[in-house]
């Protein structure tokens, strides 16, 4: 496993060159990225000079957020679905092998059997467009009760019916996305995991929940820093547990931007990465050496069309598509 920043989940944007040194600073070894940025600064600047500061940073690739929505109408979809292999094998060069997608908790639109044979329809042609690439589909689910308020239709808002889903799409490159503080606000513990296997988690997203806070109460600002004193996760046991288990992809610190109140971006990479930094040592996994920023990645980097879109948008976030 290695630590993984996603700078979109914590409420923090820059051009490529900052968030990278940021990751590095404090102790990430990896990062996720923009695929549609970085696609389209392939496309127009060619692969070696989209990926230099990549190379240079010598950090991993985590994960990519699925560029498109899996609910849109049927032409969206299929023109989604036929620039996915572009943005696949753009992200496949660099090394990122784990695409992530989160399931939406209620609708409007279908039942809930008639949304699930929907979901699996079209996971499966996602899963077929990133097979060829050697890219993973992680599903996840969203579990806190106000988001599935004021819809019509409930749908999957737990780890065992998201379990169901992912066994019955017809694709050997599906898994699951295990965020914990979903899996507990959804009612289950670190005894759902011992029934998985390592091989079937894409991903995993930790952040703890108050030992005071009923799942009702439970919204947009409940996500604390892993290693909050007053937490009820065990995140230290599902760490280690899941190295038992023989997963090796990123863990992502994915707190609400409220736990974090400064708006320096270096402090709050740093609170975060000591956070997740406090649970991996609890969890026995050893502690990792700070990297030392290539001066390539702090240097001025020349200017890039692209890069104007990178100062307006972070990393790709998970919970964007």
């Amino acid at each position: 496993m290695f630590k993984n920043l996603n700078p979109s989940a914590l409420g923090i944007t820059g051009h490529q060159s900052e968030l990278i040194e940021l990751a590095l600073t404090y102790g990430f070894r990896g990062i996720d990225l923009n695929a549609r940025d970085f696609t389209m600064r392939v496309q127009r600047r060619g692969m070696e000079y989209a990926r230099r500061l990549i190379d240079s940073a010598k950090i991993q690739i985590g994960t990519f957020a699925l560029p498109f929505a899996p609910e849109a109408e049927d032409e969206e979809f299929k023109l989604g679905l036929q620039k996915l292999p572009a943005v696949a094998e753009s992200m496949a060069a660099i090394g990122c092998n784990r695409c992530l997608i989160t399931v939406p908790p209620a609708g409007d639109k279908r039942p809930y059997h008639e949304n699930f044979e929907f979901h699996r329809r079209r996971f499966g042609e996602i899963c077929q467009a990133l097979d060829p690439h050697g890219i993973r589909l992680g599903i996840g689910f969203q579990a806190p009760e106000y988001l599935r308020k004021n819809h019509a239709f409930q749908f999957i808002h737990d780890f065992d019916a998201l379990c169901l889903l992912v066994s019955m799409i017809a694709a050997d490159n599906v898994g699951m996305l295990v965020d914990v503080w979903d899996l507990y606000v959804g009612g289950g513990n670190i005894v759902a995991l011992r029934n998985i296997s390592g091989h079937q988690i894409v991903a995993v997203q930790v952040a703890e929940l108050a030992a005071d806070q009923a799942p009702t109460e439970v919204d947009a600002n409940s996500r604390l820093l892993p290693n909050d004193e007053n937490g009820r996760i065990d995140v230290a046991a599902v760490l280690r547990l899941l190295h038992e288990m023989g997963y090796d992809g990123p863990v992502t610190p994915a707190p609400s931007r409220g736990a974090l109140p400064s708006k320096r971006r270096d402090v709050i990479v740093r609170r975060t990465g000591e956070a997740l930094e406090a649970v991996w040592r609890a969890a026995g996994l050893g502690v990792d050496d700070r990297l030392t920023v290539a001066e390539e990645i702090a240097a001025p980097q020349p200017a890039d069309p692209v890069e104007s879109v990178e100062s307006a948008e972070s990393a790709e976030s998970v919970e964007s598509a």
